[in-house]
């Protein structure tokens, strides 16, 4: 549920309150995110109190000299302004300063969720509020969406950055959300890793200055998990305030965890800058992922549970959305490259007499694909390996009784494959480096529409021949060389 009182933005799950107001000077101050507060709790009460100037500090506006940037509780933060901790963006402006300066203009609210215009996101809200700010002088707009999912306990955030300014703007950072916590002596609990040792938790204080959990892989990674958790450090499965926190996006991605002097706790959550720049020209949008966040009084439990209610709600769909999953027979351990429909039948048989109810064919099934080291990219059906072709094995299987599933990795080429010899420039490196490989493999570049085409037609050709109910999505290296031609 959603309230708007006086510039008052009051934002109630089941058991979560979450609640903010428009400032005299137009900036959004962070009042409260914990339990459910009663109805009528009055903002005034709980906002922060600012009685004396500080010295050495930076005043937003000489009618207020307590007004400090600085010292406050913020939902967004700029640049230039007098607040010097971590801003959710970078963005050099029309007039080429770093210099933003983000205030009210207006809010509206609108039952369910509101899509996305590039990305996926979360689904089934119960309402979600967007708040508009803008910098007047330069002519950008920011639009800040809260997303409201009562019975999860979780709200969403993202943000759209809008120029409507005649020149072009630079985003070098651009965050989905942020927010200012009073510090409760927090512990900072990460999923960390790599390679076979994912999603280790770590625990660590939360210090003064700015902690950080990312990943410059190109992808989420096994490395840092976006996931993570704030806690009190007292916090228990079942007892303590612990808030959490994650980004529906599977590319680079950065939080920030910073306490400051005054003991103010900034959380910002989004994609990360490392690299990054982006030219927004006149007219145009960008539009930043989707975070989430919970919060509970009930310790790691409660909050896990919070999380899991919304992943199986609101993020998983279709026809499996509540269903068990069939058990599976692999082929990649029985026989890694050396198969050919015959031995693999009869796994099938022996997999059918165990009960088992689902088989899928691994890599090797396609192109020269003996090894690891050739034809990644080449997805047309080894004739050698399958003489019948793959529509015929597959309906033996499902005459068999069991069902049928297909390996692919079609974001990967290997250089030794015909997709490569015929275009090279198809795969992510720089024109006068030599591409760094990894598993002896490029990646595939899928900012050029070519590259995506290509992927659609080939792999979407063999799926929908052999009737493919199960896909197992491989990813065996991560991206070196952040370029593309398309993006030059």
């Amino acid at each position: 549920m959603i309230l708007v009182q006086d510039q008052v933005f009051r934002l109630d799950t089941a058991s979560t309150t979450y609640l903010f107001r428009v400032t005299k000077f137009g900036h959004l101050e962070h009042i409260y995110y914990g339990p459910l507060l009663p109805a009528g709790e009055s903002a005034a009460v709980l906002a922060q109190k600012r009685t004396i100037a500080l010295g050495n500090s930076v005043v937003y506006d000489e009618a207020d000299e307590l007004y400090c940037l600085d010292q406050m509780y913020l939902e967004w933060s700029d640049n230039g302004r007098g607040d010097y901790r971590q801003s959710p963006t970078e963005l050099k402006m029309p007039d080429a300063s770093f210099v933003s300066d983000f205030v009210y203009t207006s809010h509206q609210i609108s039952d369910g969720t509101v899509p996305m215009g590039t990305l996926p996101s979360a689904y089934g809200a119960d309402q979600t509020l967007a708040v508009t700010l803008e910098d007047t002088s330069a002519k950008v707009i920011l639009s800040l969406y809260y997303t409201v999912f009562v019975q999860a306990n979780v709200i969403t955030r993202r943000a759209v950055l809008t120029n409507e300014s005649q020149e072009p703007l630079v985003i070098r950072r651009m965050m989905s959300m942020m927010v200012d916590l009073p510090d409760l002596k927090f512990d900072l609990y990460t999923l960390d890793g790599g390679w076979i040792k994912e999603a280790h938790l770590h625990r660590r204080p939360v210090e003064y200055g700015m902690m950080t959990n990312s990943s410059t892989t190109g992808a989420s990674s096994n490395r840092h998990n976006p996931a993570f958790m704030l806690a009190t450090s007292t916090a228990t499965e079942d007892h303590g305030h612990v808030y959490g926190f994650n980004l529906i996006y599977s590319g680079n991605h950065a939080s920030y965890i910073e306490k400051s002097g005054r003991d103010i706790v900034r959380v910002a959550v989004g994609l990360n800058p490392h690299c990054f720049e982006w030219s927004l020209g006149q007219g145009e949008s960008f539009e930043t992922p989707e975070a989430v966040m919970t919060f509970s009084s009930q310790g790691f439990n409660g909050m896990s549970h919070n999380m899991h209610y919304f992943v199986n709600e609101h993020i998983v769909r279709g026809n499996w959305k509540k269903r068990e999953r069939p058990i599976l027979i692999n082929s990649w351990e029985a026989f890694y490259f050396d198969f050919d429909d015959g031995k693999l039948v009869q796994l099938a048989k022996k997999a059918k007499e165990l009960g088992i109810e689902l088989f899928v064919l691994d890599d090797g099934w396609f192109g020269e694909r003996n090894h690891d080291q050739a034809g990644l990219g080449d997805y047309t059906v080894n004739k050698k390996k399958f003489p019948r072709g793959l529509k015929a094995f597959a309906d033996q299987l499902r005459d068999l009784g069991l069902d049928f599933g297909l390996w692919v990795e079609p974001e990967m080429v290997n250089p030794d494959s015909d997709l490569y010899r015929e275009h090279p420039e198809y795969a992510v490196g720089h024109p006068t480096k030599k591409p760094v490989k990894g598993r002896n493999q490029l990646v595939l570049d899928l900012c050029q529409k070519a590259v995506r085409d290509y992927i659609v037609d080939k792999v979407g050709a063999i799926l929908d021949e052999a009737k493919v109910s199960y896909v197992k999505w491989d990813m065996n290296r991560h991206i070196g060389e952040g370029y593309s031609i398309a993006l030059k």
